[in-house]
Order: C-alpha cells, then structure tokens, then sequence
C-alpha cells in the first residue's frame, strides 16, 4: 500500500514518493478553464495548501507528476506559467512585520523566477514591480497563488485595533492584483475565512467565490466515496457508520466531506475515535465571544442564518455564527428556501466537532482537576440507566464552576445559563442531544438518547414542579423503550440545584 501523506502539503513529494493521492486534478482543470479570479474558503486543516500547490505545478507544467491523473491528457503542457506564491503560514503580530514578511516572500519569488525588482521601500510597489517583470522575462501571463491569505488577520482578532491596521495592509497589497489585470492569466487565493469585499477586498472585487459553489463543494476534503474505495485497504475492519458519524458531514453543498486529517490521523493511530482535527487549533476567542453574548449553547444544534451572514466576516462586528461556520465548528445541515433568498440551518458537523467543542466550553466554566472523572462517570450512568446516581454527578459539575464566571454580572439567574452547561456537559460525552424536543404538545428542554434509553429534562429556575409538566404533558410519549423523566430546579443564590426528581416509564 502507498505511504500515508500525514501533513505533506507539497504536491510534487506526494508524486515523487508514492504517498496515496486522491485525485483533484479534474476539478482544478475545470477550475482553471472557467475562472481568471478566485476565492475559496475552507476551515483549516483541509487540503487547501495541497490543492493551491497542485494549481502550482499545473501552471508550471510539470507534466511528469501527473501521470495517470485526470487531468494529464486535458491540460496543454506545452504553455508553461510564471507562478508567484504567496503564503502567510508563519506568524505576523504587528503591520511592521507584515511589511517585512510581505517582503521576504517576495524576495523568495524573485529568487525562483531569476528576477531581481528595484523596489526596496515598499511591499505593494515591489509586488507590481515582479508581476510585470514576470510577464515581460517568460512572455507568459502571470499565475498569482495566494495561500492563508486571511492568517494574519486572524491571527490578532483579538488585538482589534492590529488586526484593522493589518488588514488595511493586506488589502493595499491584494489591490495589485486588480491593477495589473492585463499580465494576468490566472488569482487563486485560500483562507479560512471571507472577508467582506467592503472591509479588504475593494480592490479586488471582480473576486469569483467558490466557496459555496456545488461544482466544488469536495475540492478539498475526502468523500464517501474516496473513503470506500481509496482507503479500503487501510480501513479493514472499522465500524464505517461510526467513522462516518465521527468524522464525516462536512457540507459546502456538493457532497458531504470527512476532513483529511482526520482519517489519516485516525489510520496512523490504528483505528482510535479521538478529535484529531479539533486539537490543532483552540477556539479560545469564540469561547469568550459565546460567554461574553451569554449565547445559549443548545442553539448551536440548529441555528438558521440568511446567506450573506455565513459569506461575509467583519472584524469591527463579529458575528458569532460566522465564525463558527467558517472555521470549521458548524456545517451546513440543510438549505432554508424562502421569499427572500436562501437560508441555511447550520449545526454541529459530526461527533468529533460536538464532543470536542462541548468540551472546551466546559472547560472554560469549570475548575478543579476533577472534571475529567465526572464526564466519564456521567457516560457510565447514560448508558446504564442510573439516574439514582445523576444528581450528585451534576451538583458537583455546578460546584466546580469557576467563581469568576459569576463574578460583576447576574448570569447565574438566567436560566439558559444552567440549561447551557447542562446541554454542553451532555454533549461532551457524545450522546445523541435534543435541545427543546418538540412534542404534539409543547417542548421538552433537553432530551438525550444512548444505547436504547431516552431521558427527558425539564428545567426551572422556581421551585415548581417540572417533573409534573414532563407528565402532564406526555413529552414521552413519541418515544418507546425505557424512558426517564427527569425535573430540574436551579437556585440562582445557591448557583446550583435545589430540586431533582426522577420518574422511569
């Protein structure tokens, strides 16, 4: 069997190694013919390097390393382009370093074109400069290739006043593009997130996003398909549906896709379910977003938004949803057509995304050492059907809630405060969650389901009583099986639960 490309984003080592390659080069060959200015955005860790630096070696014409791929016998050969690559991949904290950055990168290009630019004051200036240069030494229009072009940026979002300066910086530089249209034959740029044409690409408005295009909706990223038959050999055994329930639901409205990390990490770990992709990057920023909004977490099973509130990031109005679409925490479950336009119910995209980033937000609100033994303990008693045990489990999540979380502000009298950590303390263990179940009759808070037992919550924040509701409504009744009926009361002064009632039917 080939070699697994675990973190090789370099096309020509893939090739010339013998690592397993699933083939894009179709879809980059479509890519090129139809298009002279591109965007894609694609959450991190998803090809989108490997994919730029395929477009690289296509344009330079190296046809020996796609032998036997798709596009071997569409693309003329002959033509061969000057590239200029551009990658933000190392870290810039300030528009100072982004000038020298900006200048290293393109002092590496002049080096690999043997061209030498006079410019030694200005990065925007210097970047002209070289693409004219380029066009007039090969008489070949030039190819432009953009990688993280969105990685500084973000990399101060939470320095607002830097990452402004930064991104004023980076649009000066992109407006060259726009300027020196006629030495062009070809713009590729990748990021994590989409920036409004407003706020950094008013220089280059003539932009084509792809990134919602069903054409490429699997330009990065593993298919079903490429996992059945690709990776058959090295998936001898595994339990498919639970891979898929794991790693796959990725949905940019082609077809649904795994991220490549994950599989690849998942083969070389011999067949262990852990948040490979999750792990490379922290959502710490999101994390004090979500409590600073006192978002309610259970929305985050499906949240509806309008197109242009996924499409477009701005860093003077952070929008929560945006964010978590764009890098990766929320997918596209299902298109929303109406009068206006379409929308789209986004969620969570598989298990690993809810166990994970659940996780993280219990982290954030908990303190202590113990919190790891009680999310282990709280699966053992889901899929025994101890309830007798559950009470003291999530009294003593509460008492380990960080005192500063309620320190200068009265969220401990929100309700969707208690229902928040609940719903994350759940879905961080990997059952099955419903937040707000309906019913013929009503609304049921929390309804979980793991190894054949349902169990539904009803939480107050008064000392009535929410079992009574579960009955009087019959919230049960649309399920079969053991079923356990679970009520709630939270004292907002004692900032944990005064009343716990359980009933089994």
């Amino acid at each position: 069997m080939k070699k697994l490309p675990v973190g090789i984003q370099t096309f020509s080592e893939i090739m010339n190694e013998d690592y397993l390659y699933i083939d894009k080069t179709e879809i980059a060959c479509n890519l090129i013919n139809r298009y002279k200015y591109v965007f894609l955005s694609r959450p991190r860790r998803f090809g989108k390097s490997l994919f730029l630096d395929t477009l690289k070696n296509i344009f330079e014409g190296k046809r020996e390393l796609f032998r036997g791929l798709l596009i071997e016998e569409q693309w003329n050969w002959e033509v061969k382009y000057p590239v200029i690559k551009i990658s933000f991949s190392g870290g810039i904290r300030s528009r100072e370093s982004m000038h020298k950055n900006l200048f290293y990168i393109l002092k590496d290009n002049q080096e690999r074109l043997d061209i030498l630019c006079d410019e030694k004051e200005d990065p925007n200036q210097c970047f002209a400069e070289l693409i004219k240069k380029a066009f007039k030494k090969y008489h070949q229009k030039v190819v432009i290739l953009v990688d993280e072009y969105d990685k500084p940026i973000l990399d101060n979002i939470e320095n607002i006043p830097e990452a402004l300066a930064i991104r004023d910086g980076m649009r000066d530089f992109y407006t060259k593009i726009k300027e020196n249209d006629e030495y062009l034959r070809f713009a590729f740029l990748t990021g994590v997130s989409k920036f409004s044409k407003v706020s950094l690409f008013s220089g280059l408005n003539n932009l084509e996003d792809i990134s919602l295009n069903p054409d490429y909706g699997t330009v990065c990223g593993y298919t079903q398909l490429d996992v059945e038959t690709a990776f058959a050999p090295y998936l001898e055994g595994v339990d498919m549906e639970q891979l898929k329930r794991w790693y796959n639901g990725y949905n940019f409205l082609g077809d649904k896709v795994y991220n490549p990390y994950d599989i690849l990490l998942f083969i070389k770990n011999r067949f262990v379910f852990d948040n490979y992709w999750f792990e490379t990057g922290t959502p710490r920023f999101l994390v004090e977003l979500i409590n600073k909004n006192r978002y309610y977490i259970p929305d985050f099973l499906n949240i509806n938004v309008d197109k242009s509130l996924v499409n477009s990031f701005d860093i003077e109005n952070l929008n929560l949803e945006t964010i978590l679409f764009q890098t990766g925490y929320l997918t596209i479950k299902r298109l929303l057509p109406s009068g206006m336009g379409v929308g789209y119910e986004l969620g969570f995209p598989n298990k690993e995304v809810q166990i994970s980033f659940n996780e993280y937000i219990l982290r954030s609100l908990t303190s202590g050492s113990q919190k790891e033994p009680i999310r282990h303990e709280l699966l053992d008693i889901m899929n025994a059907g101890a309830v007798e045990r559950l009470e003291s489990v999530i009294k003593r999540l509460f008492a380990s809630i960080a005192y500063n979380n309620f320190t200068n502000n009265d969220i401990e009298s929100y309700e969707g405060f208690y229902a928040s950590v609940l719903y994350a303390y759940f879905a961080s263990v990997g059952v099955d969650i419903i937040a707000e179940d309906v019913s013929n009759r009503d609304r049921i808070d929390l309804t979980l389901n793991t190894e054949g037992r349902t169990y539904l919550f009803e939480f107050k924040m008064t000392n009535t009583e929410p079992l009574e509701q579960i009955k009087k409504m019959k919230y049960y009744e649309k399920y079969s099986g053991e079923r356990y009926l679970i009520g709630i009361v939270f004292d907002p002064k004692a900032r944990n639960v005064s009343k716990f009632e359980w009933e089994k039917i």
